[in-house]
Formats: structure tokens, C-alpha cells, sequence
């Protein structure tokens, strides 16, 4: 292949620069097809005349940017109102949970989201890592995975209830119990091929100890992955951040001491105001003042809506809608979103250089129909998607997924005319 052919350009009108946190004019990115990577990142005259060749990508007239990270979705599952989380994770085969997750998938790229962080399979064991395996060895679409497997949890904390204590339920976490087992608990994960850990601080009541977290983190750090901690009430939340956790999820009820240590170690915070508005209300309006104060005080953010459960897979763009809601600035958000999401992959350790429209970086490349700081529901017109140096969306339009056809002949195997209807 010729060295023209091995690249092409994408020209842009507006650009959001997320390492900037602006938006810039006229620019055009060169992209290196084979690699999937950004050659070069050019800034044109205002007057200067384009030539667009057949390969190139013309995006003017709409507002180009990274591609979304999502910092906590959970793949398997979908929203709560279709099915509770007990009923997926008990009743859901797992043909049919691993069928939504590839639709899930689907939903996520065409939605921006070229990234996700799955902090959790939810009964699926270690699935979450075959499901990125098939995404980067190209036999499905969807976001860059980079995933948790298992969470670790301590006996009696987050696992399955049942009455019956006869019956025989899925194992929804990796339990473990005191600074050994816990480390052999990472390994169990480091050999399923996790790329973060994540971990139960509290599950309605403080369940972790400190010395179990600290052990946590630091077999975490042999392994060189990031760690992330679930955490409802500030005295987990505070355990965690000693411990040297890299993110915090959820913190509903972190106080001025928790946002204070976080900004002091440089924890981030993912707040996922999304499930908490729709699954936790009464403590919503709290939870968008901690975000508001967190953000005042210079915590790093992450942007993640617990993705999957309360949320449909597809709509991640409220969680950004909801922290511009908090007041944190529009460019703030969509920054938090982009490198705040790459960090909280482990940044470099991640293997890989996204968030941003930079040379080295995968060409990770949305456009919107809509300029976010006009319209207030830009962030779901997603009009384009590429990912890697491909395009998964042109035009509003998915681009190479299996469509079904204009008329499709039923199978006479799909005749129910001899059913008796009642």
C-alpha cells in the first residue's frame, strides 16, 4: 500500500480541543489508516481553499471532537425497569446477556462513546474480557473495553441474596476476606485478564478493613493497574482514598473531608449522578452540590453514569448533561469526559493514547450536528463516529453493521398458522 493510500484527512470548521478545554477553527487532522492513529493535526488559513480528495472526510459545519469515555458502565446489563438487577443476573441466560452486550455495544459507539470502562460483569464472570478481546480483534463493534472482570468484595457484602438457602444462585463478585486473600483475589483478576480492579469499600454498611484495602491497591499496583473503589459514606470513602485508590465511584454522601483528601492524593471522582437520579432521588439534589463543590475545589473528574443499570446503554451523554446541571462549565465536562476518562483508565499504563485530537493518538473522532454551547441536547446529536481510523457513523447513518433487508421471505419454519391462538 502507497503512503497516500495508508492515510487520509478529516477537515473541520469548529474543533474542541480537550486538552486546551477550547474550540478551534479550521482544522484538519491527518489520519494514518493502517494504524488507526492521528499523523498530524494541521491549523488552516481562515481564507485558505481545501482540496478534498476522495478518501478525505469533510466535517465542516459541524462541531468535531474526541470521542466519549464513559468511566463506569457495566455492558451486561440493561435498565432496571425492564428487568431487576436480581432477575438479569438469576433468571437472564447467558446466551441472552451476552446477546444485549454486543447490542449494548452498538448503542454505545453509535452514541460517541469510543471508550468505556466496564467496572463489573454482574454475574457474568469474566465475560467482560472476551467481549474486548472480539471488539479488538475486530468481529465486533464497539468501544475500546477496558474492564474489571469481577469485583472484590468481602463475605456477605455484595452478593445474591436468597431466601431459600438451598438454591443455587451466580456469583456476582470475586468474595474475598483479610490482606492475603484479597491479594490472591487481584491475581484471580489479573489472570482473567482484567485492566482495573475494582473493589467494595462499603455495600450498605463499611465492609472493608484498612489494611485490606491498602493490600488491594498495592498488589494492584504490581500488576500496573488502576483501581477503582465503590463507596457510598465518607468513612469508606476516606479508607480508600489512604489506600491510594485511583478513582472513586458514586460517594452519595462524601463530605467537605472526603472532596478535600481526594483533590490532596489526586483521586478522581466519578460521581454518577445518573443512577443516583434515578435510582437514589431524595439524595440527587445533594449529590449535585457535592459535584459543584468537588469541582470548585479543583477534585479531578471522570465522567461515568453507571452505565447499564439505571441508564440505557446509548444515552451516556445525560451523565455530562447532568454535572453542566451541577454547574460544572460545559468545557470542564466535556474535558472531564475525555482525558479524565483516558486517566482513569490507567493513563499510559492503559497502552493506549485517546481523549484527545493529538498527534499519537488513536483516531478516536466525533462530530455533532448541534454546537453544545448553544444547544443544550448537542451532546446527543451524535452525527459521526470513527474510532480507530474507522467510521462507524457518517451522516447521522451507521456505517458497517449488518442491516436487514428492504423484504425480507418469512422462514416456513416461522409460520404460525397452524397455532392454536387463545
Amino acid at each position: 500500500m502507497s503512503s497516500e493510500s495508508s492515510s487520509f484527512t478529516v477537515h473541520t470548521s469548529l474543533l474542541f480541543d480537550s486538552k486546551t478545554k477550547s474550540f478551534v477553527k479550521n482544522t484538519s487532522i491527518v489520519v494514518n489508516r493502517t494504524q488507526g492513529i492521528i499523523d498530524d493535526v494541521y491549523r488552516r488559513k481562515d481564507d485558505e481553499e481545501i482540496s478534498i480528495n476522495k478518501a478525505d472526510i469533510d466535517l465542516r459545519g459541524k462541531v468535531v471532537m474526541p470521542g466519549f469515555v464513559d468511566a463506569h458502565a457495566h455492558v451486561f446489563l440493561h435498565p432496571y425497569d425492564e428487568a431487576s438487577l436480581t432477575v438479569q443476573e438469576r433468571d437472564e441466560s447467558i446466551v441472552e446477556r451476552v446477546v444485549r452486550a454486543t447490542n449494548h455495544l452498538r448503542l454505545a459507539l453509535l452514541s460517541g462513546f469510543t471508550t468505556y470502562r466496564d467496572l463489573g460483569t454482574e454475574g457474568m464472570r469474566s465475560f467482560d474480557a472476551n467481549l474486548r478481546d472480539c471488539v479488538n480483534r475486530g468481529l465486533l463493534p464497539g468501544p475500546r473495553l477496558f474492564v474489571a472482570t469481577e469485583c472484590l468484595a468481602s463475605t456477605g457484602s455484595y452478593e445474591v441474596r436468597h431466601e431459600n438457602v438451598m438454591a443455587t444462585m451466580p456469583r456476582i463478585a470475586d468474595v474475598c476476606d483479610g490482606p492475603a486473600d484479597v491479594r490472591r483475589a487481584v491475581r484471580r483478576r489479573v489472570g482473567d485478564g482484567a485492566d482495573v480492579i475494582k473493589f467494595y469499600a462499603d455495600y450498605r454498611r463499611k465492609v472493608m478493613r484498612q489494611e485490606e484495602m491498602d493490600a488491594i491497591v498495592e498488589e494492584a499496583r504490581l500488576a500496573d493497574l488502576p483501581v477503582a473503589a465503590h463507596t457510598t459514606v465518607t468513612k469508606s470513602a476516606l479508607m480508600a482514598i489512604k489506600a491510594g485508590v485511583d478513582t472513586i465511584e458514586h460517594c452519595n454522601e462524601g463530605n467537605d473531608q472526603v472532596l478535600r483528601e481526594m483533590r490532596r492524593q489526586g483521586t478522581i471522582y466519578v460521581p454518577t449522578l445518573s443512577v443516583v437520579k434515578k435510582s437514589a432521588a431524595p439524595y440527587f439534589e445533594d449529590c449535585l452540590k457535592r459535584v459543584k463543590k468537588a469541582y470548585d475545589l479543583g477534585v479531578r473528574l471522570a465522567v461515568g453514569g453507571d452505565t447499564g443499570g439505571p441508564m440505557p446503554h446509548g444515552e451516556g451523554s445525560l451523565e455530562m448533561e447532568l454535572m453542566m446541571r451541577a454547574g460544572v462549565p460545559l468545557v470542564d465536562v466535556l474535558e472531564a469526559c475525555m482525558v479524565g476518562g483516558w486517566e482513569s483508565c490507567g493513563k499510559e499504563k492503559s497502552g493506549f493514547l485517546f481523549g484527545a485530537i493529538s498527534k499519537g493518538y488513536r483516531a478516536d473522532i466525533i462530530a455533532l450536528a448541534a454546537d453544545p454551547r448553544e444547544d443544550a441536547g448537542a451532546l446527543r446529536k451524535v452525527d459521526f463516529v470513527m474510532k480507530d481510523g474507522r467510521v462507524w457513523k457518517k451522516d447521522g447513518h451507521p456505517i458497517g453493521f449488518v442491516e436487514e433487508p428492504p423484504s425480507v421471505t418469512p422462514h416456513p419454519a416461522a409460520d404460525d398458522s397452524d397455532w392454536v391462538h387463545v
